[in-house]
């Protein structure tokens, strides 16, 4: 049978999807096929249910939730960390509200927590990887970084501003959720479970071969050191991506439930997740 697993063109993605792209995990007689896109393509096109397994942000998850179901596990989670607001000179948090921030995505969660935290900025959708340079440029006052940016930001002379993953859990006492994988709901149980498992297993292989799995994600590194490459994927990829527990699932189901409570999620769902 032939399925397509969908993830962004990032470190962290490589790293955890490593396992089954070289083959060393068994894909259970499955013809896989990787589609790379960025995480707001990815969202978008789970709207369409164009791919059987395919990453998501969590904020995402209610426009798709009918057609998707949750893994457990392929989870990028900050336990006290997270996206970073930054801007060309010092800036008290508050004012953030009063601010252009550059933004990746708005079905993104570091768009969410964002707007949960400061609702009235106004906010202009940059790719991912321009926002620190629209930031420079004067184009934006606040950056929303992910990805790498969260480590380089200070060599291009940027200040953060907040870090909205130690934020929503001071809030919450949560970790924040960002990214999951969702299984399409037609495929049943009985693929969206070997699936889950198969996801798991790439991510343990991952961390269980972490120097061949890394020299790999250097390759989607975008010229990062290899020391900031590596530390970069220990904050994303850890015993919360094999499997998020009770307390991300929680985690998960208060971000839908504050976005939708301050007006942002259209609708309330329950965070439904392959029990695998």
């Amino acid at each position: 049978m032939k399925v397509s697993i969908a993830h962004s063109p990032d470190s962290d993605d490589a790293f955890m999807f490593y396992g089954l792209v070289s083959g060393k995990v068994p894909r259970g007689g499955l013809e896989i096929t990787h589609v790379l896109r960025d995480i707001e393509t990815l969202n978008r096109e789970a709207q369409e249910g164009r791919h059987d397994v395919t990453a998501i942000s969590f904020h995402a998850y209610p426009y798709v939730a009918d057609a998707y179901a949750l893994m457990p596990c392929g989870a990028s989670i900050g336990d006290g960390y997270g996206p970073l607001l930054v801007a060309r000179e010092p800036l008290d948090p508050a004012r953030v509200a009063e601010k252009t921030v550059a933004v990746p995505g708005t079905l993104t969660s570091a768009y969410l927590a964002l707007k949960l935290f400061a609702p009235t900025a106004e906010t202009n959708v940059v790719p991912f990887d321009r926002i620190l340079d629209e930031v420079r440029a004067e184009r934006a006052d606040v950056g929303l970084v992910i990805h790498e940016g969260q480590l380089t930001f200070g060599g291009l002379g940027l200040h953060k501003v907040l870090d909205l993953g130690a934020w929503w859990k001071e809030k919450t006492g949560l970790p924040l959720p960002l990214g999951g994988s969702a299984v399409r709901r037609d495929l049943g149980p009985a693929m969206a479970e070997p699936l889950t498992g198969l996801v798991r297993e790439t991510v343990r292989y991952a961390l269980g071969h972490r120097r061949e799995a890394l020299d790999y994600a250097l390759g989607f590194a975008r010229g990062m050191d290899p020391a900031v490459a590596d530390r970069f994927v220990g904050l994303w990829v850890n015993d919360l991506t094999v499997d998020c527990g009770e307390r991300g699932r929680q985690a998960v189901q208060a971000l839908l439930d504050h976005g939708h409570a301050a007006g942002i999620v259209p609708r309330r769902v329950r965070a439904d997740f392959v029990e695998a």
